[in-house]
């Protein structure tokens, strides 16, 4: 089965003392986080950085690492694929807040307690625990994930 590896994260900043959580749009409608495959010759954690600033159009610096969510997926050529997806904190330094038209609808800063409703009630589950480690480590309460 062949493997593939993508990365990125929950990009957050401080503005005017408030904490901000950023979320993007993909082009089905849901809210997602950043990320991307890796390229060759590529770290993981430049991985993630490269896919927050294409996406997005934000730089920014690692924090943390979250966690690793691992599924199997079928892709139309391949045959199933075990795809490991790396998620980092990253705090946003720099930029100018920019989707990526080709490949999602947009993107925006959120207050925490509204990204974590968006989440819920329009994200992929899988984002659940990421987001959930990120709130965690920056000191941020939701309440139970179930």
């Amino acid at each position: 089965m062949k493997k593939e590896i993508s990365a990125g994260g929950v990009v957050y900043r401080h503005r005017q003392g408030q904490l901000e959580i950023q979320l993007i749009e993909d082009r089905f409608g849901r809210m997602t986080l950043a990320k991307g495959k890796m390229e060759p010759g590529e770290t993981i954690e430049q991985t993630a950085l490269r896919e927050i600033a294409e996406e997005t159009g934000m730089t920014g610096q690692i924090s943390v690492p979250l966690t690793i969510i691992s599924y199997v997926y079928e892709h139309a050529q391949l045959g199933r694929v075990q795809k490991e997806v790396h998620y980092y904190l990253v705090e946003a330094n720099s930029g100018q807040l920019e989707a990526q038209i080709d490949e999602i609808k947009g993107v925006a800063w959120y207050a925490p307690l509204e990204a974590w409703q968006l989440q819920r009630d329009s994200g992929y589950d899988n984002n659940d625990e990421v987001l959930r480690l990120a709130f965690i480590k920056l000191g941020v309460e939701v309440g139970p994930v179930a």
